[in-house]
């Protein structure tokens, strides 16, 4: 079968949109000259790839699988174009990062000043929740991803680079606001505002329940950690929820940190990638870059790798370490949940 790399690109512009018409907006093409490729794209498959019903496209069996695989060569040629322009001392190409959606607060910091001395790079930055970012992963859809809870079973390298911790935040009229030492029986009573099913924050502020022989009184779930300070702010409710995402709420006095005793529960920040992940150069110097930030910090634990399912373990840090959250200047506003941005300089 010989094909070239622009009947490649039409097959997959007509594959993800499954329209002739979107497809040949995105190329610049008219429709007939997409329908034109793709039939003989067909011919010299020996196959159909698209199946009409109705008024809908539908991929057959054997598109799906020419899908996968030009997929796969289409990185193949990003990642090769990115390793010439590395031994041309070129500094260019994409990175393509995934960000779980609380760490939307602090990391464009460090990203902006990893790219600030190279203009060629471009950053292609999404936002999603776990179970988003999950899928980008397994399906090889992102170089790196950032996130709190990295998951159990899947063939993957995650290293932690910064502390992450988590506590009960309430507005600044609450009872509870200037109390100290607040006891855990105490918060039995109160109205929290949750995560959604699947979330980390909801899976961690569980098992700190649990931990403490308690069940939370949930008033109502929330898809979001923003809409879920809004709700605080607006007195509907108290919330756990990691202290990264509360920096300018804190600073402005909107919300407040309730000093529940044992808390904050402190856990990790993770840069992770698939384990059979060859990184592009931008890719591998931008995790370097990161986990270097946090290495030369006083008092920070070294970076723990987990590989293959593997948990490193490392010193527990002490309750003093609570405000060791990432540091990069002030609070950034934070783009909104579930966005994908691609951003040239």
């Amino acid at each position: 079968m010989h094909f070239t790399l622009r009947q490649l690109q039409v097959f997959d512009a007509v594959a993800r949109h499954l329209n002739f018409s979107r497809a040949a907006r995105e190329l610049h093409l008219t429709q007939p000259a997409v329908s034109m490729q793709v039939k003989l794209f067909e011919g010299q498959a020996g196959l159909p790839l698209f199946e009409q019903a109705g008024k809908r496209l539908f991929l057959t069996e054997a598109g799906r699988a020419l899908r996968h695989q030009t997929q796969a060569i289409q990185r193949q040629i990003e990642e090769t174009s990115q390793t010439l322009a590395a031994l041309k001392g070129v500094n260019q190409g994409t990175l393509d990062i995934t960000l779980i959606s609380t760490a939307k607060y602090f990391a464009p910091r460090y990203l902006a000043r990893f790219c600030a001395p190279y203009p060629g790079v471009k950053l292609k930055l999404t936002v999603c929740n776990r179970a988003g970012l999950l899928q980008r992963l397994m399906d090889n859809e992102t170089d790196l991803a950032i996130m709190g809870h990295p998951p159990e079973g899947l063939e993957i390298v995650a290293e932690s680079f910064a502390r992450n911790p988590h506590a009960i935040i309430a507005p600044p009229d609450h009872p509870l606001a200037r109390a100290r030492r607040i006891p855990w029986r105490r918060l039995a009573s109160e109205n929290f505002l949750i995560r959604e099913p699947g979330s980390g924050t909801r899976r961690l502020m569980e098992r700190v329940f649990r931990d403490h022989g308690m069940s939370v009184n949930a008033t109502m779930e929330i898809s979001s950690d923003e809409t879920i300070k809004q709700a605080a702010m607006a007195g509907m409710g108290v919330a756990f929820l990691s202290l990264n995402t509360v920096e300018l709420e804190r600073q402005t006095g909107h919300l407040v940190v309730l000093d529940v005793i044992g808390m904050p529960v402190m856990r990790d920040w993770y840069i992770v990638h698939r384990k059979d992940k060859r990184l592009p150069p931008v890719a591998s110097a931008f995790r370097e870059f990161l986990l270097s930030q946090f290495d030369k910090a006083p008092g920070r634990a070294p970076a723990q790798r987990r590989d293959g399912g593997r948990r490193g373990r490392g010193p527990e840090p002490s309750a003093q370490r609570a405000a060791a959250a990432p540091e990069a200047g002030g609070a950034t506003p934070a783009p909104p949940a579930g966005a994908s941005t691609v951003i040239t300089r």
